[in-house]
């Protein structure tokens, strides 16, 4: 089969912050040294240099999701002059609060913990940044193309060339429909993935160039997010409150945050380890009994739900970082693992790393020179950089909650005295991958699944009700993205040692357990492929690790609006 061959100089696999930032940097960088040449300075003029963002949304921004708090320290660093540039701030930060909740009540504490210290952060939609970083991109010269997921990584002898896009008009059997259209190879003398928390490339690249060995296995959370529209002053713009607690079991990581967008709008949102212990265990419920206590649901009375989504979360840490630099790629943003755990943020991180990035590859462009030792530089620019003075001082903060909420939150007070050393005072202190962790359902529950929990439609709702908030439309007929190697795992061994927990902790209903017409009294596997979010929760999650989650045709997925 001939495909089309697209050759550029550099190519950001990914527009979120990360790859929109590393593009705009070295569009900068290379503009600026072609004005000096120019004026006379020595040296020769690069001239133009193709420089390209492969995003498999249909509009940038519409599968960006977050808290959103920003950090503003690597925005100033790209764009000085950002809020006059238009930047979607929405606000800044006018009030920080930390709760430890229960069933019944909650305390309030009296300081709020250096590390959810927010004042001078923003509040912001994490897809309005990203659409509005494009628009700043494409200004400079940079192509932006949607539509377009990076479905395979091109490898010769080693060397990372390039990679494939994914081909359209392909049925649910896998035969050729009409409109069938071949993915295109695009080739670069450097690839740099920033594809968001268990990229589908460096996941592939990880196991087939070894990018993880040596490193603390990577541990997830998962968000799920709803914004809500209130009556006018009912929302407090600026008012940032995170909680511990409720309705968590201490055992489980994870906490709410309620953010105020302006006077009308919360989002409002709760974050669940996935190294979790109880395999019934539902980042959506979660959320949804969060929002029933007092304390957040008189915040919310007379509002609804506007928008909803999903995502995870990189935890591990400065440990669980994989290697970011191979021959041909380099690796930025939450692919890399550049997130901070302890102050719940990664977005300053994220565009951090894109500019390294974009400093290295301005560096490969003047030496004309894109070896693997060349692109090493970027990981000594990353080692050297204030990004890693802040993973590091934290970096075994997560692995503290392995132990619970108390255990963890003992630990992080340890790291803060000790320079990020664990409570036995170790520089680096190991930790398992999340899915080992999960207890059998037996043990658990020996009388059986608890009773799902019910909805009322008004302040809590099912997951199908959120999915459709979430704007996610998919091809129906198309292969199913979401591969699962051996199904007869789910109706046998799954069913009978952990209870089918894909029906749990997928926060969109993508996995439904129904019964088996052809074997009275058995089940099988549904995938409801449609409703898919783009989380990557099953594909971390799965006790079996048998789920493969694959980029379905270009522009599917969800449509977040102010997430």
């Amino acid at each position: 089969m001939e495909r089309e061959v697209l050759e550029f100089d550099v190519q950001f696999v990914g527009a979120g912050p990360a790859g929109l930032a590393g593009a705009i940097r070295l569009a900068d960088l290379v503009a600026k040294h072609d004005r000096e040449v120019a004026a006379g300075a020595p040296g020769e003029p690069l001239g133009e240099i193709n420089i390209a963002v492969l995003e498999k949304s249909a509009t940038v921004g519409a599968h960006g999701i977050s808290g959103a708090v920003m950090d503003p320290r690597a925005m100033r660093e790209l764009i000085p002059d950002y809020l006059e540039r238009g930047c979607p701030v929405a606000s800044e930060v006018t009030q920080d609060d930390v709760y430890f909740l229960w069933e019944g009540g909650q305390f309030r504490l009296p300081l709020v913990p250096p590390m959810l210290e927010n004042h001078g952060n923003s509040i912001l939609s994490l897809g309005n940044l990203a659409a509005w970083m494009a628009q700043v991109a494409e200004e400079k010269g940079v192509l932006v193309v949607t539509e377009t997921p990076a479905a395979k990584p091109l490898v010769e002898n080693g060397r990372v060339v390039g990679v494939r896009t994914g081909d359209k008009g392909i049925d649910r059997r896998g035969e050729r429909k009409p409109n069938y259209q071949p993915g295109a190879d695009c080739r670069a003398k450097a690839t740099v993935l920033c594809e968001g928390p268990r990229g589908t490339l460096a996941k592939a690249l990880e196991q087939q160039l070894g990018l993880g060995v040596g490193r603390n296995p990577q541990v997830y959370s998962t968000g799920v997010k709803e914004l809500w529209e209130v009556p006018p002053g009912r929302a407090q713009k600026g008012r940032v409150i995170h909680t511990m607690g409720f309705p968590l079991p201490a055992e489980t990581f994870g906490g709410g945050f309620i953010y105020g967008m302006d006077d009308t709008r919360w989002s409002v949102g709760f974050v669940t380890g996935l190294d979790y212990r109880d395999p019934t265990t539902d980042p959506h419920a979660f959320l949804q009994r969060f929002k029933t206590h007092r304390l957040v649901r008189a915040l919310l009375e007379g509002g609804k739900p506007v928008a909803y989504g999903a995502k995870a979360i990189p935890e591990g840490g400065w440990w669980a970082m994989p290697q970011l630099s191979t021959d041909g790629l380099l690796l930025c943003g939450d692919s890399g693992g550049f997130l901070n755990g302890a102050r719940l943020k990664g977005i300053h991180l994220a565009i951090k790393s894109g500019m390294l990035a974009a400093e290295t590859l301005f560096e490969c462009l003047l030496a004309g020179d894109f070896s693997r030792q060349r692109l090493a530089g970027y990981e000594k620019r990353v080692e050297a950089s204030w990004a890693a003075d802040e993973l590091r001082a934290v970096r075994n903060f997560h692995q503290g909650f392995e132990h619970g909420l108390f255990g963890g939150m003992f630990n992080a007070g340890i790291g803060m005295v000790t320079a990020g050393r664990d409570v036995l005072l170790r520089d680096r202190a190991p930790s398992v991958t999340g899915h080992e962790r999960m207890q059998r359902l037996a043990t658990r529950y020996p009388a059986g699944k608890p009773a799902p929990s019910r909805h009322d439609g008004t302040l809590t709702f099912d997951k199908l009700a959120d999915v459709y908030l979430s704007g996610t439309r998919h091809e129906e007929d198309q292969p199913v993205h979401l591969v699962v190697s051996d199904t007869s795992v789910c109706a046998t061994r799954c069913r009978t040692e952990f209870g089918n927990p894909c029906q749990h902790f997928c926060p969109a209903s993508v996995y439904e357990m129904v019964p088996d017409e052809a074997k009275e009294g058995a089940i099988r596997l549904q995938i409801n492929a449609s409703n898919c979010v783009h989380c990557k929760t099953c594909d971390i999650a799965d006790p079996y690790q048998i789920i493969t989650w694959v980029t379905p045709e270009g522009g599917g997925g969800p449509d977040y609006k102010n997430l």
